[in-house]
């Protein structure tokens, strides 16, 4: 049995350079990795199985030298097959981590429409809510400040009058008294005139 050197060297540089790409840490060059070294393992096998020759089938009446080995080509088939379906798996993996890449703080929860929605009812409440209460506070406001400006005014009116009173006495008590009596006449008269009122 005779192998191509060729074949032998490329084989070996495949799973070289595959073993070498995977050890790297993205997925996307594992599966790089992963599919350098299957196809040189594939051609390992394609090797083993030695020269080309007739088909090993049961009751050909051709000699036994002459037909190939069936092991190697099944292993290969077999070889093709597990490279596919774990370069499948490899691919999806990709996928699902640049899929939640982009995602981000979301994660793997996507948000149906009827979530979105009874989301913006509750905030729609929330905001209503506020409002009430805040429509409620500028009254209560308004009103305490209506009521410290009435009593301010009559405060101030009622100053007014007791001052215009005042005023009325002084000058009703300064018109009553002869211009020539003194203070202490007039302010007997004025005891005298309380006396009469009371009585």
């Amino acid at each position: 049995m005779s192998a191509s050197i060729t074949l032998l060297v490329l084989s070996a540089v495949l799973c070289g350079t595959g073993v070498y790409v995977m050890l790297e840490r993205s997925l996307t060059r594992i599966l790089v990795g992963f599919l350098l070294l299957g196809n040189g393992i594939n051609l390992l096998l394609f090797l083993m199985a030695g020269r080309s020759g007739q088909a090993p089938l049961i009751g050909d009446a051709s000699e036994a030298d002459s037909i190939v080995d069936p092991v190697p080509q099944v292993l290969m088939l077999t070889a093709i097959v597990i490279n596919f379906g774990i370069t499948a798996f490899l691919l999806a993996l990709i996928y699902r981590s640049w899929w939640l890449a982009n995602l981000g703080d979301e994660g793997d929860t996507v948000s149906d429409e009827h979530e979105e929605d009874e989301r913006e009812l509750e905030d729609a409440e929330r905001m209503s809510v506020s409002i009430e209460e805040d429509d409620e506070a500028m009254r209560a406001e308004l009103a305490s400040e209506v009521e410290d400006t009435a009593h301010a005014v009559l405060d101030a009116a009622d100053s007014a009058t007791g001052a215009t009173a005042a005023v009325g006495e002084g000058s009703a008590a300064a018109g009553s008294s002869p211009s020539g009596s003194s203070p202490s006449a007039s302010a007997r008269d004025s005891s005298r005139d309380e006396r009469d009122v009371t009585s």
